[in-house]
């Protein structure tokens, strides 16, 4: 009989609210994801955490090219964590990885992928650091559409470009653009040389015949934005004309014209200060940009500071306005997918098309009107380009004349509302067609469906 009490009190007390509650309570330890989810790139970012910074020292040796690194990672769990991947590619070699101080196991699997096992799983909502040593000669990415990324070695050092699948090339990562952080590059490097980087610069020391550059970008950053500028660069730093700081640099190897230095910074902070007339507050805490001798043929809008190419070493105001245009819609507002990349390029032509008519006397209809008429290739979603065709006109010049076709449909007032707003009101953060098709209609209280489904849904030459 008290054996039988004993029991049935036990009972009870297992199915009571409370035990209910403590067993619901108890984590479910499962793997995060191998990827974020992207259609274009599916193995891409990985799911379970949320990064807020990225600390990365780095070493550099330019006889080599040879670098020795710890990145040191302050994430934070969006599940029950049981494991964890970062992308992580190329011939570099760990030699010892923690979480939280605690050494953990790890495995590489395919292209990208370092699965981490903690050696305590880790609980939905708490923060956890992740920190990888690893060293060797990192690998460029040389992808058939979509061109050169990732650490790319130059003559007198390196420049990493990451965008759209280079930053694993050179640190661990969660290597997607739904993920921003902010981040903090230390790098040291033979004296002489000039390291350039996202954001803000520290303080520099020399010892022992090596430098030590510091950069802070304090702003939430896409890895495919982060940037890495290691050679002989000449350095020019002044103001915008509303203070902001900012530091441009050219690459000493490349055959410039007399005073192009002080001309480069002058553009870049004469665009900056028109750009925020039309845009708003600019993001960031300092602008600039870097002239360098790379040979990968584009210009790239990395965060604060973009790089251009030698091959446009002529620095031309259209450059500039597109690049730095991009600051506004591409880095501080990213988006979701890959697929709505037109956000980014249509937004920062549009730049191009604004910046001549204010300082060409350029018409921005006529350049619309000349785009229509020479567009020789009308096939494709402008909206859902296609994983190779993300850089392709398709996305660049029907991108922007969607913008063009929508002030002739809401006029100017209204259109210019939308530039404005549209940066403002979705600051740093991550943004997609639909939410922009919305913020529209929402704007203008008019219902624009068909007019975006023609512009950017349906294949074929949109009738004016």
């Amino acid at each position: 009989m008290i054996i039988s009490c004993a029991l049935s009190a036990g009972l009870l007390a297992a199915t009571s609210p409370a035990a209910n509650a403590a067993v619901d309570a108890a984590p479910r330890y499962s793997p995060g994801a191998p990827g974020a989810g992207d259609p274009y790139f599916p193995d891409m970012g990985n799911g379970g955490y949320d990064v807020g910074h990225y600390d990365i020292r780095l070493a550099f040796s330019p006889g080599t090219q040879a670098i020795n690194a710890t990145t040191t990672i302050l994430a934070t769990a969006t599940q029950d964590l049981s494991r964890f991947d970062l992308d992580f590619q190329g011939p570099l070699t760990i030699s010892r990885l923690t979480v939280n101080g605690l050494n953990a196991t790890y495995t590489r699997s395919g292209a990208q992928e370092l699965v981490i096992t903690p050696p305590n799983g880790l609980r939905k909502g708490s923060p956890f650091v992740v920190s990888v040593t690893y060293a060797g000669v990192p690998q460029k990415i040389d992808d058939p559409a979509l061109g050169l990324s990732g650490w790319v070695a130059t003559k007198d050092g390196a420049v990493a470009l990451n965008q759209p699948i280079g930053a694993a090339t050179y640190y661990p990562v969660n290597d997607t653009p739904d993920d921003k952080a902010t981040y903090t590059q230390t790098i040291t490097v033979p004296a002489g040389l000039t390291v350039l980087a996202n954001g803000e610069p520290g303080p520099t020391t020399t010892r022992d015949h090596q430098t030590t550059f510091r950069w802070s970008m304090n702003r939430p950053m896409a890895s495919e934005l982060s940037m890495l500028a290691i050679g002989d660069y000449d350095v020019t730093r002044g103001v915008t004309a509303g203070g902001l700081p900012n530091i441009t640099a050219i690459g000493k190897s490349i055959d410039t014209k007399p005073g192009q230095g002080k001309v480069f910074n002058q553009t870049t902070a004469q665009i900056i200060q028109w750009e925020s007339s039309v845009y708003g507050q600019y993001p960031f805490d300092s602008t600039g940009g870097i002239l360098a001798d790379v040979g990968v043929h584009y210009a790239l809008e990395t965060q604060s500071r973009p790089v251009y190419d030698q091959d446009t070493s002529d620095v031309d105001g259209d450059l500039l306005a597109h690049e730095l245009g991009h600051q506004w819609f591409g880095d501080s507002l990213t988006p979701v997918h890959w697929s709505d990349i037109w956000l980014n390029e249509g937004f920062a032509t549009y730049s191009e098309w604004l910046y001549q008519e204010k300082f060409n006397n350029v018409p921005v209809q006529q350049t619309f009107a000349k785009t229509y008429a020479d567009e020789k290739d009308w096939s494709g979603e402008v909206a859902d380009p296609g994983r190779d065709n993300i850089f392709n006109d398709l996305v660049y010049n029907r991108g922007a004349m969607t913008l063009q076709a929508l002030r002739m449909k809401i006029g100017d007032r209204a259109f210019f509302e939308v530039l404005t707003l549209w940066p403002t009101v979705h600051r740093y953060g991550n943004v997609s067609t639909r939410e922009f098709i919305q913020f529209v209609e929402r704007l203008t209280h008019r219902d624009l469906d068909s007019f975006f489904h023609t512009w950017l849904y349906q294949p074929g030459k949109p009738a004016l």
